[in-house]
């Protein structure tokens, strides 16, 4: 492999750093107590990739096994234990654990723990993924299945079962 051609094309570089301090309050907070931080979006990286923060509840669960046509999703683990579905079992991540998924790879991550848990998400390229945290809740309990199905596929969500 080598590196891609350059996209900054100027003899001298410029200011345009994006600063997210850690205090910044969540984007999203679930019924269960989840919070979503949308560190890096698709559209602030020029849709090279998109970071998340989850900040898990104890007991919140996650989605169950699934994959992605058009995004790989890696995971780090920041703190308490997050399981993490590998495509073959479940198994339990915890701090400076790291699980990537190609495209197509199935996988699904939560917590069962009575502790919380955090980690970070990160897709790429980066896809529109907030619409997605901001919505699943309401998708998964308010909506009929057909609604359901155009929302999953939109955001490239197709369930191994």
């Amino acid at each position: 492999m080598s590196y891609p051609d350059p996209a900054y094309l100027k003899d001298k570089g410029e200011i345009n750093t994006t600063f997210r301090p850690v205090d910044t309050p969540a984007d999203v907070v679930a019924a269960s107590g989840t919070r979503t931080h949308f560190v890096a979006t698709s559209a602030a990286t020029g849709g090279e990739f998109g970071l998340y923060r989850m900040d898990m509840a104890p007991k919140a669960g996650g989605p169950p096994a699934h994959f992605h046509r058009t995004i790989s999703e890696s995971f780090f683990i920041l703190d308490g234990t997050v399981r993490l579905y590998n495509g073959e079992g479940w198994i339990d991540g915890t701090a400076g654990d790291f699980l990537h998924v190609p495209q197509g790879g199935l996988h699904g991550f939560g917590n069962e723990a009575d502790e919380p848990a955090s980690m970070l998400i990160l897709f790429t390229p980066g896809a529109p993924r907030e619409e997605y945290f901001e919505k699943i809740a309401e998708v998964a309990t308010e909506w009929p299945p057909e609604k359901q199905q155009e929302f999953f596929i939109k955001h490239d969500t197709y369930w191994a079962g």
